[in-house]
C-alpha cells in the first residue's frame, strides 16, 4: 500500500448565518489541512513520480486570503461592494468546517481523476480540516478513477 501526505494552511474569512453565537460575525481562521491518498501501487508519469504535491496543496492554498460564504449570504454574493475572486461559494447552508471540507474533498478528488483517468484504481482518499487547535473535522472516501 502506498500513501501520498500533504499538508497546508490557508487563512480565510466566514461567518455562520442563523448562528445564535458570536461565530455569526465575520470573523477568520487560519485552518491547517492535510489531504491522505492511499491506494495498492499509485500509477507514474514520465516523471516517474505520482501526484504533484503541489498540486495537492493548490487543494487548500486557492482559498487563502479569501472570504467563504455559502450560496444564501446575499451580502457578499450579490455585493457590487465586494471582488468576485475574493469571494469563494461553499456548498450547503453555511461555510462550516464540515462543509469546508467536503468542499476540499471534491477538488482532491478532480486532481486524481485529472492527472489518472479511467485506469480503474481503487483509491482512499482522507481530508482533514482543522479550524482551531480544538476542532477538527475529518472524512474520508472510497473512489475508484
Amino acid at each position: 500500500m502506498e500513501k501520498l501526505v500533504a499538508h497546508s494552511d490557508f487563512h480565510t474569512a466566514h461567518r455562520q448565518l442563523r448562528y445564535p453565537g458570536k461565530c455569526r460575525f465575520v470573523h477568520g481562521h487560519t485552518w491547517d489541512a492535510t489531504i491522505e491518498i492511499s491506494t495498492e501501487r499509485f500509477p507514474r508519469n514520465e516523471l516517474d513520480m505520482t501526484i504533484d504535491f503541489g498540486d495537492l496543496k493548490d487543494v487548500f492554498r486557492h482559498m487563502d486570503h479569501r472570504m467563504l460564504v455559502c450560496k444564501g449570504d446575499e451580502a457578499f454574493t450579490e455585493s457590487a461592494g465586494f471582488d468576485p475572486e475574493g469571494i469563494i461559494v461553499i456548498p450547503g447552508n453555511n461555510p462550516s468546517v464540515e462543509n469546508i471540507a467536503y468542499y476540499c474533498m471534491d477538488r482532491a478528488e478532480n486532481v486524481v481523476r485529472s492527472q489518472y483517468p479511467d485506469k480503474g484504481i481503487d483509491y482512499h482518499i482522507q481530508i482533514s480540516v482543522q479550524e482551531t487547535s480544538n476542532n477538527i473535522f475529518v472524512i474520508t472516501r472510497d473512489v475508484t478513477i
